[in-house]
């Protein structure tokens, strides 16, 4: 059986993980809001040269990105459904 691969940043800006700097954080934002109003446009968008592999590479960061967000958010949330007192009878 293959093994999955999630798409990483191939643009030269610190990974989310160990950036520090907000102006670090914000590179990667932008790179990646960029990528999502690039593809939004669709026209005449040729994803093999030029800016399209980058843009899709940027594209599929952002897909893995909020991926990894949500399933924290959903840990988090569980753990807080767990941790609260459960309704008694009135």
């Amino acid at each position: 059986m293959a093994t999955k691969t999630i798409a990483r940043p191939r643009t030269p800006v610190a990974s989310e993980d160990t950036a520090q700097h907000p102006a670090d954080l914000l590179e990667n934002t932008l790179s990646q809001l960029e990528a999502l109003l690039w593809v939004c446009h669709g026209e005449d968008i040729d994803w093999c040269s030029g800016d399209g592999p980058r843009q899709l590479d940027n594209l599929l960061w952002l897909a893995a990105d909020l991926s990894r967000k949500a399933g924290q958010l959903f840990q988090l949330t569980e753990t807080a459904r767990r941790a609260a007192p459960k309704p008694g009878p009135a």
